[in-house]
This record gives structure tokens, C-alpha cells and sequence, in this order.
């Protein structure tokens, strides 16, 4: 009786526990990349369950039909040889599975690398997302305004954020729309996202950079081509302009709120000149060092 009660006590502990939990960001996509992430991590559990009960199955099955039994002093088991067709399932089967999870794997891959599917003939909206001791800066050059620790996007339009640090190695990763990737201080690594519904969403440096490191978050709102046209206009139109003092205070470690600003600090702090694109076009690569190049101009007008 003690027994049964303590095992009921389990089961209803652990289903309040799975009661309150959340659903899990990235199988909750919000945009095409995020999907393909989300349909992959699908597949690789459906796989797995698939070998988890057939293993369970045959274990049950062997432990039954083997069980210990009462024979005559004088039996002795026959002797098996090995059975080919046996031997031959247990090896070809892990091999089926590795290959098939392989080739999802990297047409996955080759996927979320490239500009989301149904975007390829669109404009996307570059944004330069740069990290410092332990904040993110966001740098609008088309419309020449930055923001901190946040970030506005519009639906329905191919997004390129251009990454790169002023400190430690991070990780731009917003769950719902794709997955993560570094950012480093002598490079830039291009990410190519889309948001496909509007809503308001959370990104975070997913690589550990010191004891500031878990507050490295910053939000995301996706909302409509219009709005963020107006969004725009107002930022430019009541937003200070960003300085090289003040970039320069803001690169000191330490937390901050969300700040807006009008212009952006690649004027007189251009972004690294190396690049990698993944399997991106090199259409980007020319924008990227043609940005850079203007960057170095106004740089050196500014002195």
C-alpha cells in the first residue's frame, strides 16, 4: 500500500510539474528558418522514440521467452550459431538511421544558412548586431538609426543581421525565429532570419562571456511594415544622435536599459573587415564592404 500510494504521489507531482511548464521557444517557430529548426529537432525525436520502444520492445520480448526455467540436472542448451539475417538487421538498421538523419541534417543546414525560402526576390533589412560587456547595439544603416538591447523588425521581409563583437565571443539567438550564431571581434558572420508573425519575442548571447552573461538579453518585437516604416520616422525624428563619446560609454562593461538613438556608430567605428556568409551570395559580401568602406570615410572626415 505504501508503495502504490508513493508511486501515485510521483505521478501527480510530475504531471503539476508538466502542467506549468512553458512550451519550449524553439518548437514554437514564428518564422520559415525557425520552422525548418523546429521540424528537424521533430524528426530526430520521432527517430528516436521509434528506436527507444523498439529496443524496450525486444528487451521485453527476449526477457519473457528466456526466462529461467526448471530443467533436468543432465540439460545442457544447444549450441546457435549466428543467424545472418539477425546480424545483418543489426548493423544495417543504425546505418539507415545515421544516413537518414544525416541528410536532414545538412539540407537543414544549407537552409537556414541561405535566405528564407519564399524571400529570395525581396530587399532584406541589414542590420548590424554588435555585442559589448554585456549589451547589444543595433545598427540600422539603411535608416541610420541604432538601438540598445532591443530590437524592431518588420513581418514578411528577408532579415540580414551582420554580427560581430567588441569583447568576448557571443551568440546572437532569438529561438523563434532560427537558430544561433557567433559573433567575433575580428569578423563578421552573416545570419539570415525572416519573422513571419507579429509579436513580441526574446534574443539572448547563448555563449558564456563572463559573470555578466545571463542578463545578456534583449527583446525583439516583429510587427508590420508600416508600423515599422512609423517606427522609423519617430526615431529619427526624437531620438538623439549617437556620438563617439557616447558609443564609447556604452562599450564600458556593464547592464543598461534600452536606449534609441538617431545615427549609427559605424560612421566612426566601421564594423571588421572579414567576412563569412555561409552559403550567402556575394551580393551581401559587396554591400557589407561597400558599408565598410563608407564607414572609413566618414571616419576619417570625422577626425
Amino acid at each position: 500500500m505504501r508503495k502504490k500510494w508513493t508511486f501515485l504521489s510521483l505521478v501527480i507531482g510530475l504531471l503539476a510539474v508538466l502542467a506549468g511548464c512553458e512550451p519550449l521557444m524553439v518548437l514554437d517557430p514564428k518564422g520559415p528558418q525557425a520552422e525548418t529548426t523546429a521540424n528537424v529537432i521533430w524528426i530526430s525525436i520521432a527517430t528516436m522514440a521509434i528506436v527507444v520502444v523498439a529496443v524496450f520492445g525486444l528487451m521485453a520480448y527476449v526477457v519473457y521467452k528466456y526466462r529461467a526455467s526448471k530443467q533436468s540436472e543432465d540439460y545442457e542448451p544447444p549450441h546457435i550459431e549466428g543467424n545472418p539475417i539477425v546480424e545483418t538487421v543489426i548493423v544495417a538498421i543504425p546505418i539507415i538511421i545515421i544516413i537518414f538523419l544525416s541528410i536532414v541534417t545538412v539540407k537543414s543546414t544549407y537552409e537556414v544558412e541561405a535566405t528564407p525560402k519564399g524571400y529570395e526576390d525581396q530587399e532584406p533589412l541589414i542590420v548590424y548586431a554588435s555585442s559589448s560587456d554585456w549589451k547589444w547595439h543595433f545598427s540600422y544603416p539603411e535608416e541610420n538609426i541604432e538601438t540598445v538591447n532591443y530590437l524592431y523588425i518588420p513581418t514578411d521581409r528577408p532579415l540580414e543581421f551582420r554580427l560581430y563583437s567588441y569583447g568576448p565571443i557571443t551568440s546572437f539567438w532569438i529561438p523563434q525565429l532560427g537558430g544561433q550564431k557567433y559573433a567575433m571581434s575580428d569578423m563578421i558572420t552573416t545570419l539570415h532570419l525572416a519573422a513571419e508573425v507579429p509579436g513580441e519575442y526574446m534574443g539572448r548571447n547563448a555563449n558564456f562571456s563572463g559573470k555578466g552573461f545571463a542578463e545578456n538579453i534583449f527583446q525583439v518585437e516583429a510587427m508590420s511594415p508600416e508600423e515599422f516604416d512609423k517606427w522609423v520616422e519617430d526615431v529619427k525624428t526624437n531620438a538623439e544622435p549617437l556620438t563617439e563619446e557616447k558609443f564609447d560609454e556604452l562599450l564600458e562593461p556593464g547592464h543598461l536599459g534600452q536606449l534609441t538613438f538617431s545615427g549609427t556608430h559605424l560612421e566612426f567605428l566601421p564594423p571588421p573587415e572579414g567576412h563569412h556568409h555561409g552559403s550567402n551570395d556575394h551580393e551581401s559580401e559587396h554591400d557589407s564592404e561597400h558599408a565598410h568602406d563608407d564607414g572609413e570615410m566618414d571616419h576619417a572626415d570625422h577626425k
